[in-house]
This record gives C-alpha cells, structure tokens and sequence, in this order.
C-alpha cells in the first residue's frame, strides 16, 4: 500500500467476473441494501460493498473530520488500494452517490464509469449547510436524548419501505440494529452540511449515469439540473422511486450491465 492508511470502513468484497465495483450506501442503509442486485452485478464486476461511517460494522469515531466527504474519498482511495484495483467502477446511492461522485471529481483516474442513483445531498442548491444544519444539530439533541429509537422510527429508515420483500426487510433491519446512534448523528453533522457539489458539477470528466427513480417527483428538479450541468451525462429512467436499486431491482442490474460494458475491454 502507500502512505494512505489501511481502510477503517467495513467493506466486502464478493466474487464476480469484472473490475472491482465499488457500491456505497445511502444514510440508515448497510450492506444489506445491495442484496437484490449482487447476484446479478458479480457476473460483470466484482462487487465491493461498503458500510458508511456509523453504519452497520463500521466504526463511529469520534473526530469529526473523520465523516467529511473529503475523508470518505481517502477512505475509498485505501479501499481501492486494499483490494488491488488499478482503476474501479463506482456506485453511490443517495448520499453514498454524493461520496462516489466526490471520489471521482478528486481521483477520476482511478474511476472507470461511474453510476450514482437519487440524491438531495449531491447537487442541492445552496445554501445547503445553512438549510439542514440547524435541523442535524436537533438530530444530535434527539439521540443524545432517545438513543437507537431515532434511528428506527426515523422517514429515512429504509426497512419502512413498504415495497419490500420480508427476507429483504429483515436483512436490512438486523444491519440497522448495528447502527451507531452517535455515528449516525455525527454523520447528520459532519458528512451532510458538506456534500454539495453543484459547484463542481461542470468539472466531471468520467463517464457518468444516472439510475433515475422517476418516481420520486421531489427528486426531478435535480434530474433536469444534473442533465443540464454534467458533462455528457447518461440518464436510465426506471419505474421506482428513492430506493432505485430495490424498487425496480431487474431494471437496475441491467442499466448497470448494459452501461459498464462499454468499458470494461482491456481492464
């Protein structure tokens, strides 16, 4: 390895037949979110499946640079090394999409292509920080207050998506059960405020797509802008909503398949 340090997320690798893949979360997911996907993407990539900051096996620290998204992409970076990737695909969902996008705005020379799905922390308008950070800081107070409750009766619980297969559900919620309360809060302060990189969006060299749930109408501000402002950018628009890689579990496997393989000659 270089002078990066050794990954401190949790991550798996799966056996697969590709380039390494690396797929990050969104917030209160774990790993368990990719499990109707993995099956299908190890037959063209070789998954790397990350758990963020707080989440599920990962460890919550205690400083709080340690959850900037600048830290996330050298946590990435000693991933890629720890895995020995030359150059990978990426994945994020949600805010995990804010993360790899940053990854390959700061290290498109490791990124093959890149995919990211629905994200209100990617692109928001400014000014972001101001928005939510007040809203982070009673976050805080309320875990400090109730503990692991505000995770599990919290909107963005994704074991609350009603669409879910049972297996699927309990999967996801014995990952939420691992959930750090401090972590998570600490995620809302740190890692949130800044993640916004409508800014940089022009400066996106990689090739990039867009897994759309064109359900989620909240979210389609954001498509139009992202199409208008991202150099070249690719849209498969599914039938699903925020949980794009859930909801139309088929229709994503296959953009990624389709997308990926356009790059995968001479990796």
């Amino acid at each position: 390895m270089s002078d990066l340090q050794r990954p401190t997320l949790h991550y798996d690798v799966h056996p697969g037949e590709g380039p390494h893949l690396l797929l990050v979360h969104g917030m209160l997911s774990g790993r368990s979110y990719w499990l109707p996907n993995l099956r299908a993407l190890r037959e063209f990539t070789t998954p790397v499946v990350v758990e963020l900051f707080g989440h599920g096996r990962s460890p919550s620290p205690e400083r709080p640079e340690r959850y900037h998204p600048e830290a996330y992409v050298e946590e990435f970076e000693a991933i890629r090394e720890a895995v020995g990737a030359e150059r990978w695909f990426i994945c994020g969902q949600s805010l995990g999409a804010s993360l790899t996008l940053r990854y390959a705005l700061d290290r498109p020379e490791r990124v093959i292509a890149q995919v990211w799905t629905n994200s209100a922390s990617a692109f928001p308008e400014e000014p972001w920080a101001e928005r939510i950070r007040p809203g982070m800081e009673r976050q805080m107070e309320l875990v400090d207050k109730l503990g692991h409750s505000v995770i599990s009766e919290h909107r963005l619980n994704p074991a609350r998506n009603p669409r879910l297969p049972d297996d699927l559900r309990e999967a996801i919620e014995a990952d939420i059960a691992l959930h750090s309360p401090r972590g998570f809060a600490m995620t809302g302060l740190h890692t949130l405020p800044y993640t916004s990189l409508r800014a940089r969006a022009g400066e996106i060299t990689v090739p990039t797509l867009l897994a759309l749930g064109e359900r989620e109408q909240r979210f389609h501000e954001s498509w139009h802008w992202a199409e208008q402002n991202i150099p070249q950018l690719e849209v498969a628009v599914l039938d699903a909503g925020h949980g794009v890689n859930i909801d139309d579990a088929e229709g994503f496997n296959e953009a990624l398949r389709s997308f990926f393989g356009r790059f995968t000659a001479g990796e």
